[in-house]
């Protein structure tokens, strides 16, 4: 079930969180991952948030389905953007064989662990046959909230690798860094590209 505290903060921090995100120049990631799929092809942003990332995947002529557990976060996103963001939350994934790619990229960290392999079944099963998944979470252990109120799952590597694995994807492409986060912490994640088998 979609934490409701962590709905509430970025609910009630739209334009702060906006801020903090958004970017100057495209992430490598994200352009790695536009490389990845066909011009044309349907990506599914999984917790889009502001949606900076679903623009920069428009404009390099990508088609995208942006979707958060905010409805604040969709309001922002269309009225910036006109991007149609859609209110969605992971357990309502319900898509099948649709998408070429779904990049969660910092989302799913705050599902319960019990939950995560749940939705990335649910991720599995919206892909395409070779479908293209980015994942990005938190490396460390257990869960907490932080002193905002956001609920985080942490997880090591491998543990995501055979959460993965378990889902039916084959991880292809893995990088780690820290940055400085919304509450102002700054904490080591991991991103991985891995495809649906």
């Amino acid at each position: 079930m979609a934490d409701r505290e962590t709905i509430g903060v970025y609910d009630a921090r739209v334009a702060e969180y906006a801020g903090h995100t958004g970017r100057k120049s495209p992430d490598p990631t994200l352009m790695a991952f536009i490389g990845r799929i066909e011009p044309g092809g349907l990506v599914l942003d999984l917790g889009c948030g502001p949606a900076d990332s679903s623009v920069i995947m428009r404009d390099h002529g990508l088609r995208v389905d942006p979707v958060d557990g905010s409805e604040e976060m969709v309001r922002w996103a269309n009225d910036t953007h006109g991007i149609g963001a859609r209110h969605l939350t992971f357990d309502a994934l319900d898509a099948v064989n649709r998408y070429q790619g779904v990049w969660a990229n910092f989302s799913l960290l705050h599902a319960a662990a019990e939950d995560l392999p749940r939705h990335l079944g649910a991720i599995h099963r919206a892909l395409l046959p070779k479908g293209l998944l980015h994942i990005g979470m938190k490396l460390g252990e257990g869960s907490r909230r932080d002193s905002l109120g956001r609920y985080y799952s942490f997880y090591s590597r491998e543990a995501l690798l055979d959460h993965l694995a378990d889902a039916g994807f084959a991880a292809d492409t893995t990088d780690t860094g820290e940055s400085r986060g919304l509450a102002g912490d700054v904490e080591p994640w991991i991103t991985i590209s891995a495809v649906a088998n």
